[in-house]
């Protein structure tokens, strides 16, 4: 059977192109050897599902282990109803797993155990029952527990198996070995989803899990092993290396980018060249500007801007850190900014509140800047008029910039200043973007060296256009930031900047400067 890179689903090996993930699921493998009770929490299409069904085949193979794999993707509100309704659903499910999964196993959960307990402590001593009938170590792996948490039954379900667990060390209620639950959530933020009357009665079901610190993220070493499976089945050579390097520059590893931006350049791009098989870098950039095209999307970009929609708050610090640069530290216990890095906004292990990867990020750009131009009045009617290029086929930025320039005069004040100092960057941002798309050129505002942030990268026919963004605060101020300009031009041996500064102070000047700083020469254009 040949293989592809898959982008839906669970990938299967005899399929799919797919990164070596062994050392991972040995280390989730030692968790559950230890007994522990944890939540592999991921984003969505981070491979949490393909992660936990090769974890179950390893675990199947193995004499002393019996285990259980269920899912509540399919589950219905109604099976939460009442106790009775869930115990029963429970058992049944897992006794079917338990038929397919061991059809020689005679052990199963005694639906009928005789006893006088509630429901919920009869369910405990059922799975008491199994457990010391089976003689194995029982591990229990439910994956999509996010169906379930709006219910406050299933926190019950949680509570009872803590309670089993600590008491288990007693010798007095035998238990499971060890249960996996699979979620984009942790249980702290479960509650998140609970109505407030709700959240009061949770006292910590789950405060026996452990933290789930397996990096699920692919490394450029880790990719390269997709790479190698690819090139070795097509017998064509590649730079696997540098390949690998540039695929983790654009997606930071996130799993579902990964294969997603090989897919697109072996079935979209490849058909596209004559007589060529092989990969090269320009095929990874055509590969990450065919998916932060604006007239493109599928299921991660729907959910990642659903769940930034729905949320108010979560929409003005996102666009707080993708527009205006702002640097705030990644604090876990912030509800909000763990809201963040549950829904994969942020990068959970950065220091500071950063985009998870460069599409999210281009794509967030894209977007705040379409919902600018929807909801202000932020289009000057003659841009798509003008021609932006010079006679050599490059961009004209002096002529984009005067136009702001002109456009800034015609249209705002001196009473509009608390706007603009609040709105000035992505007041440009929705200005140049007409301009973009009229043209068909790619924007970018990468992180470059030492995490510093550049303001704006143009890339126009291969060229590179540099741009800062500062406000007037003196000429001390502006002497910092040619020198800023000037260490950005160097980093991609550029002698040419441009400088737009805004000027808040009553008896400003609509200027432009010519500005020689070392071996540089910055066209400032003040607004």
């Amino acid at each position: 059977m040949k293989k592809e890179f898959n982008d839906t689903g669970v990938c299967v090996e005899r399929r799919h192109f797919m990164v070596n993930t062994t050392p991972k699921i040995d280390k989730i493998f030692e968790m559950i050897e230890y007994e522990k009770y944890f939540i592999m929490n991921r984003p969505r299409q981070f491979g949490k599902t393909t992660s936990l069904y090769r974890l179950y085949k390893e675990l199947l193979a193995k004499d002393d282990y019996l285990t259980i794999l269920l899912s509540f993707e399919i589950s219905s509100d109604n099976i939460f109803k009442d106790i009775e309704t869930f115990s029963t659903y429970f058992i049944t499910i897992f006794n079917r797993e338990l038929k397919l999964s061991y059809p020689n196993q005679q052990i199963f959960i005694d639906p009928n155990l005789q006893t006088t307990e509630t429901e919920f402590n009869k369910l405990s001593l059922q799975i008491t029952d199994f457990v010391e009938k089976s003689g194995k170590k029982v591990v229990v792996l439910i994956d999509e527990v996010d169906k379930s948490t709006n219910n406050q039954l299933f926190l019950h379900f949680l509570g009872m198996l803590r309670d089993k667990y600590l008491r288990r060390d007693l010798g007095t209620q035998p238990t499971f070995h060890s249960v996996v639950l699979v979620g984009i959530h942790d249980i702290k933020t479960i509650k998140l989803k609970l109505r407030p009357d709700e959240e009061k009665k949770i006292n910590s079901p789950w405060n026996i899990a452990v933290d789930f610190k397996v990096n699920m993220f692919f490394n450029p070493a880790e990719i390269s092993t997709m790479l190698l499976q690819y090139s070795q089945e097509k017998n064509i050579q590649m730079n696997i290396q540098k390949l690998s390097e540039r695929l983790f520059y654009y997606t930071s590893g996130y799993p579902f980018l990964v294969s997603k931006m090989c897919k697109v350049i072996d079935e979209i791009l490849l058909p596209e060249k004559e007589n060529q098989t092989e990969w090269d870098l320009t095929d990874v950039e055509n590969s990450f500007k065919y998916l932060v095209k604006i007239n493109y999307t599928t299921t991660i970009f729907d959910d990642l801007f659903k769940n930034i929609e729905n949320n108010k708050d979560l929409y003005d610090l996102t666009k707080d850190v993708v527009i205006n640069g702002l640097k705030l530290p990644n604090n876990a216990n912030d509800y909000l900014i763990e809201l963040a890095n549950t829904y994969g906004v942020f990068d959970r292990d950065a220091e500071y509140c950063k985009i998870n990867n460069r599409i999210f990020e281009q794509r967030m750009y894209l977007f705040f800047t379409t919902q600018a131009i929807r909801k202000h009045e932020y289009r000057p009617n003659f841009l798509l008029s003008d021609s932006y290029t010079s006679i050599d086929n490059t961009l004209d930025m002096p002529k984009i910039l005067r136009k702001f320039q002109q456009f800034m005069l015609e249209n705002y004040n001196q009473k509009d200043a608390e706007f603009i100092e609040r709105e000035g960057r992505l007041l440009f941002l929705s200005f140049l973007r007409p301009i973009i798309n009229g043209v068909g050129f790619d924007f970018k505002e990468p992180t470059v060296g030492e995490e510093r942030r550049m303001d704006i990268v143009i890339t126009y026919m291969k060229v590179l256009y540099i741009l800062e963004l500062k406000i007037w605060r003196g000429e001390s101020y502006h002497q910092k930031g040619l020198e800023q300009l000037s260490e950005y031009l160097d980093l991609y041996n550029k002698k040419e900047g441009f400088l737009l500064i805004f000027n808040f102070n009553q008896k400003k000047e609509f200027k432009e400067e010519n500005i020689e700083f070392g071996d540089k020469n910055i066209l400032a254009i003040w607004v």
